[in-house]
C-alpha cells in the first residue's frame, strides 16, 4: 500500500470513532430528553466550535508536518473522551438527563471538544492530496476521499445506534477510546515524504502564524474564490437545519435501531458516489458540476419530507449523500489548483470557518423554532387547519415542514448561482489556474 491509502484507512478509522461519538450523543440526549431544543443545541456546539477553530488548525496544518498535526489531533481526542468517560462515572444518577442542568451541558461540550479535536486530519489530508498525488488525478483521489466518509457514516450509524440502545454513552465512550489509539498507533508506521515547500529567496519567509491578512490576499486574488466559499456557507447554513433535525425526525418513525440501520443503508450512497468520482472524475469544469448536484440536492430536500414516509426518507437520504461527495470534491479540486500549497492548510481552515460559521446560528435558531413556531403551527395550529389534510399533522409533520421550506430556498439560491458572474469568473480561473507543487520523492 502506497502512503495515501494508508492514509486513507487510518482517516477512515478515526472519522468512525468521532462520527460515532457524534450520533451516539445525539441520540443519547434525545432519548434521555425527548427535546428537539437539546439535539438542536449539540449541532450548534459542534458548528461553532468547528468555525472558530478551523483557521487555527489550517495554520498548524501549514506549519508542522501533516502527519504530525494527525498524530496530536488522535491524542488529544484520546484524552478527553477519557475525561468524558471519568465524568460519566462519577455523576451522580440522572444529572446528566436534565436539560436545565449544567452537567448535561458540560459533558457535552466536553464530548464534543474531544469530536472536534479530530478535524485537523481533514484539512492535513486535503493538503497530501496536493502533495502526493499529480493534478490530472486530485480530483479522483477526492473522490476516495468521500468514499471513506461515507464508509465512516455507513459504520457510525449502524454502530452508534447499537452502542446507545445497549449501554448509553459508557459504551460509545470505551469504543472510542480503543479505536482512537488504534488509529493512533497505526499511524506511527505510515511513512510520508512531506518535502517542506520554501518561500522563494526574493520574498519574506511565511510567518508562524495564522496570518488572516495573508490568507485573505491569497483567496481574493483568485477571481470569484471568495464567491465559492460565501455560496458553500449558504449551503451550510441551509445544512444546519439537517443537523439540527434529521435525528428527531428519524426518530419520531422508528426506533433508534431502526434509525441507525437505515443510516447504515443509505450511507452505501457516499461510498457508491466515491466509486464513481475515482473512476469517472467531475469533468472539466468542477464548479459546474458543484452547481448541479447542490441543485439536485435542494430539490430533493423540498419533497422527501412531504409525506410521513420511512421509504421517501430513505430514498430523499440516499440522494443527499450520494451527491455530497461531488460538492466536496469540487470544492477541494478547485482550492488544491487554484492555491498555493504552501498556503493551502490556512485556506481550506478559513473555507472551513467561514463555510459553517453560519450553520451555528441555523441550529440554535431552527431547534427552538421548530419546538415553539411549526410544531406548534403544524399541531393544532393554522399551518395545520390549511395543509394539514393532505401534508398531515402533528409534531414530526412540524419537522417536516421545515425541511421542504429549506429545500425550497436552496435552489432558488442555486439557480441565482449559476447566472452569476462569479460563476463565470471562478470557471475561467480554474482553466488558467496551475498550483506548482514541490512534490515528494518518487513511490509516495
Amino acid at each position: 500500500m502506497k502512503p495515501f491509502h494508508h492514509l486513507l484507512a487510518n482517516t477512515l478509522v478515526a472519522n468512525i470513532t468521532n462520527f460515532t461519538v457524534w450520533f451516539a450523543l445525539t441520540f443519547w440526549v434525545y432519548l434521555e430528553t425527548r427535546s428537539v431544543f437539546a439535539t438542536g443545541m449539540i449541532a450548534g456546539v459542534y458548528l461553532v466550535l468547528t468555525a472558530v477553530s478551523g483557521m487555527w488548525f489550517g495554520s498548524l496544518v501549514d506549519h508542522h508536518r501533516k502527519k504530525l498535526v494527525m498524530l496530536a489531533s488522535s491524542a488529544v481526542s484520546f484524552l478527553l473522551y477519557g475525561v468524558s468517560l471519568v465524568v460519566l462515572v462519577l455523576s451522580p444518577e440522572g444529572s446528566l438527563t436534565r436539560v436545565d442542568g449544567v452537567g448535561l451541558w458540560a459533558f457535552i461540550a466536553l464530548v464534543m471538544i474531544g469530536v472536534i479535536a479530530g478535524n485537523p486530519r481533514g484539512i492535513a489530508l486535503a493538503t497530501l492530496v496536493t502533495l502526493l498525488i499529480p493534478e490530472d488525478r486530485r480530483d479522483k483521489a477526492n473522490g476516495l476521499v468521500g468514499m471513506v466518509s461515507g464508509v465512516g457514516f455507513l459504520a457510525t450509524s449502524a454502530v452508534s445506534g447499537f452502542l446507545v440502545a445497549w449501554g448509553g454513552m459508557l459504551y460509545t465512550l470505551v469504543f472510542a477510546l480503543g479505536f482512537t489509539f488504534l488509529a493512533f498507533a497505526h499511524l506511527l508506521f505510515v511513512k510520508v515524504d512531506e518535502t517542506r515547500v520554501e518561500a522563494p529567496s526574493d520574498q519574506p519567509a511565511e510567518p508562524k502564524r495564522m496570518d488572516l491578512r495573508g490568507t485573505i490576499r491569497i483567496i481574493a486574488a483568485v477571481p470569484g474564490l471568495f464567491a465559492l466559499i460565501f455560496f458553500a456557507a449558504f449551503n451550510n447554513f441551509l445544512g444546519g437545519v439537517f443537523m439540527a433535525l434529521m435525528d428527531a425526525y428519524g426518530l419520531s418513525l422508528m426506533d433508534v435501531r431502526a434509525w441507525g440501520l437505515l443510516w447504515a443503508f443509505v450511507s452505501c450512497a457516499f461510498i457508491l458516489s466515491g466509486i464513481v468520482i475515482a473512476r469517472t472524475g467531475l469533468g472539466a469544469n468542477p464548479l459546474r458540476t458543484l452547481l448541479l448536484v447542490n441543485l439536485a440536492v435542494w430539490s430533493v430536500s423540498a419533497v422527501f419530507t412531504i409525506q410521513s414516509s420511512i421509504p421517501l426518507l430513505a430514498i430523499g437520504c440516499f440522494i443527499w449523500l450520494f451527491l455530497g461527495p461531488y460538492a466536496e470534491a469540487a470544492e477541494q479540486t478547485t482550492l488544491q489548483k487554484v492555491v498555493p500549497y504552501e498556503r493551502q492548510g490556512r485556506v481550506f481552515g478559513f473555507a472551513m470557518s467561514v463555510e459553517l460559521a453560519a450553520s451555528p446560528l441555523t441550529a440554535f435558531l431552527i431547534g427552538p423554532l421548530t419546538q415553539f413556531v411549526f410544531i406548534p403551527l403544524m399541531t393544532d395550529g393554522a399551518g395545520a387547519d390549511l395543509i394539514g389534510d393532505w401534508f398531515g399533522r402533528g409534531p414530526e409533520r412540524g419537522i417536516a415542514l421545515v425541511f421542504t421550506l429549506a429545500g425550497i430556498l436552496g435552489v432558488i439560491m442555486t439557480l441565482i448561482a449559476f447566472n452569476s458572474r462569479y460563476y463565470r469568473q471562478l470557471s475561467a480561473a480554474y482553466r488558467a489556474g496551475n498550483t506548482p507543487v514541490t512534490q515528494a520523492a518518487p513511490g509516495t
